[in-house]
């Protein structure tokens, strides 16, 4: 399978041979797995103090142990604050009462991550790299242009030091309404929807061989990823178990079954 490669100005300048893993099928129920497994990772553990909810004077003296029991009062049995005078207060210490301790706490020793298989981590990043050459990938993003799917643009674009240069050239290629649609944040629901953060849609993915100046440029464009073809993740490649757009450089592509045959879950 032969595909075009553009010039930053996104004109066409030759064809190059795409490794065999783009004509792979798309699986989705991988890829969503893959992207749980990455996303498992971000967990943050949380505990407990132990000594939640017994910090309080209440004890719980037993049912048949005289006028502290609170027997044939018409009061719950229940583990109650010890008060002056011998009197019983407002029941502690369980689940049920207030300022009573959780009835399943969250453990610190509990196990967050998801594991995933090595062989099929990367089998799910291999679908995921094929997804990108998919048809389907037009249903989500605007491509104003004929461009045949991957894209793929010249080494070149991997010096570009300066985001309104990256954004140019992704408005050679007809990119520029897809970006611009991201620009909008949307509105979320309940008191998140009070908070400044503002979160825009995934749009432009590009990918280069290494460390580049265009890592740092295009970072400043809302909406568009840049990243190294050594970290590839499935969540970067189709966020919500969706293809998006990605822009390949020459290179990249060439090391893409090494880089993958590499891949690790949180590496």
């Amino acid at each position: 399978m032969n595909a075009d490669v553009y010039n930053i100005e996104g004109k066409q300048i030759r064809k190059m041979e795409l490794p065999k893993l783009f004509n792979n099928d798309y699986r989705e129920d991988l890829v969503r797995r893959a992207i749980h497994a990455e996303q498992s990772l971000r967990y943050q553990p949380q505990g407990h103090y132990l000594l939640a909810g017994f910090q309080t004077t209440a004890v719980y003296v037993g049912t048949y142990s005289g006028y502290r029991s609170g027997r044939h009062k018409g009061i719950a049995i229940r583990p109650r604050q010890k008060l002056a005078g011998g009197a019983m207060g407002d029941v502690r210490r369980i689940p049920s009462s207030t300022k009573g301790h959780r009835a399943h706490p969250h453990k610190i020793e509990k196990r967050l991550a998801e594991g995933i298989n090595a062989r099929e981590y990367r089998k799910a990043l291999e679908s995921a790299v094929a997804g990108t050459a998919k048809e389907m990938v037009r249903s989500k993003h605007i491509i104003e242009k004929q461009r045949q799917l991957p894209i793929i643009v010249e080494d070149g674009i991997e010096e570009l030091s300066k985001a309104k240069d990256v954004y140019n050239m992704l408005k050679n290629l007809g990119l520029e309404k897809d970006i611009e649609e991201s620009k909008k944040p949307r509105l979320r629901k309940g008191l998140a929807r009070s908070s400044r953060n503002r979160r825009f849609r995934n749009s432009v993915l590009i990918v280069v061989n290494g460390d580049r100046k265009v890592n740092a440029a295009g970072r400043n464009i809302a909406g568009v990823d840049v990243c190294s073809v050594n970290e590839l993740r499935a969540e970067k490649l189709a966020p919500g178990a969706t293809p998006r757009i990605t822009v390949w450089s020459e290179s990249a592509v060439k090391n893409l079954e090494g880089a993958i045959s590499k891949a690790e879950l949180g590496r």
